[in-house]
């Protein structure tokens, strides 16, 4: 069985990540592919205030968006250059303002942590492995305050829809808009405080499978 089906098999025990649960009707979407023209060009305080404006204007609580989209905002950023550009973006983001609380989605322990400070990165990041009906997969957090990190170490137990960590801002969260990167991973490949979020267009069936589109457990309680 592969992450994806087991996931759908078992939702009915996922806990809300958000308080209220992210719903359809309470989230709106965000484009922030290299197609998009709503968000290109705009400086750091343009950009956290355009995405503000969006949430108001929707009367959305939340920003979704981001899974397989192809992004041109990474090519200024040294850390996704290298032998080939990575651009495509496999978790999902969550825009919501600083400071709000993640919750685990199952029973989970800390599988590894980290306070990536390099610009564009992750910023404090916390890695959850779960196991579900004898299969083992991971769930990454990226973007958090660098307090999410206190109190932590390898093995820590959380139940499903304990807090576990909140929403972090510019400079401290790798230098991003306040959001939640949320990703699942089937295979961590060896990885401990860190996981690609990003990745090539040639490496993307890889990943599609390792890493599949965690949209219905994150909005699985709405």
């Amino acid at each position: 069985m592969n992450l994806e089906a087991l996931l759908n098999q078992n939702l009915a025990v996922c806990a809300p990540i958000f308080a209220p649960p992210l719903t359809l009707s309470n989230c709106v979407g965000m484009d922030l592919s290299s197609s998009s023209k709503e968000f290109a060009g705009l400086a750091e305080d343009e950009l956290d205030r355009a995405i503000s404006h969006k949430l108001t204007a929707a009367g959305a609580i939340a920003g979704i968006g981001g899974y397989l989209e192809n992004r041109s905002l990474y090519q200024h950023t040294e850390l996704f250059q290298g032998d080939a550009e990575r651009c495509i973006h496999i978790g999902v983001d969550v825009f919501m303002p600083a400071g709000t609380v993640i919750h685990a989605p199952f029973d989970a322990r800390v599988q590894s942590f980290a306070n990536r400070q390099v610009c564009g990165d992750y910023g404090p990041v916390i890695i959850l492995r779960h196991e579900l009906d004898g299969f083992e997969f991971h769930s990454l957090y990226g973007h958090l305050t660098e307090a999410s990190l206190d109190g932590l170490s390898r093995g820590k137990a959380f139940n499903a829809g304990e807090p576990l960590a909140e929403i972090g801002a510019r400079p401290a969260n790798g230098n991003w808009p306040p959001h939640l990167h949320f990703q699942l991973i089937q295979d961590l490949q060896g990885y401990h405080g860190d996981y690609p979020g990003v990745v090539r267009p040639a490496d993307v069936e890889f990943f599609k499978t390792n890493c599949p589109d965690p949209t219905a457990v994150l909005m699985s309680a709405g």
